[in-house]
């Protein structure tokens, strides 16, 4: 296995392809996780991290639409929903990039 932050860096800041394309920001992180977790060091551990976290913003999102009708709660959650899939896989490549192993908050443990 070969030592990589770039690459790792790269699949954290994949996430944020929603914000170009419109979606995405599953997809992306999920094949380079996929292709790579067997030959860069870590990158299992970082993609398992990222797809959890994806997954559970999912769930979140569709908590949400409900909440719309009570007292537009679900518009303020998406606010907030949005707010945290922007600035936390900035964080986390940040992190990646000095070797640590990021953690994201609120993510429920899909895959282990």
């Amino acid at each position: 296995m070969r030592q990589d932050n770039q690459l790792l860096v790269i699949t954290h800041l994949s996430q944020l392809i929603t914000l170009v394309t419109g979606f995405g920001s599953l997809l992306l992180p999920l094949v380079l996780w996929l292709t790579q977790k067997e030959k860069v060091y870590q990158m299992d551990k970082h993609g398992k991290n990222i797809i959890n976290f994806q997954l559970s913003l999912i769930v979140y999102f569709i908590i949400c639409i409900p909440l719309i009708l009570l007292f537009g709660l679900g518009l303020l959650g998406f606010i907030i929903l949005g707010v945290i899939s922007i600035v936390f896989p900035i964080v986390n490549a940040i992190k990646a990039s000095k070797g640590e192993v990021p953690t994201y908050p609120l993510s429920f443990n899909f895959i282990s």
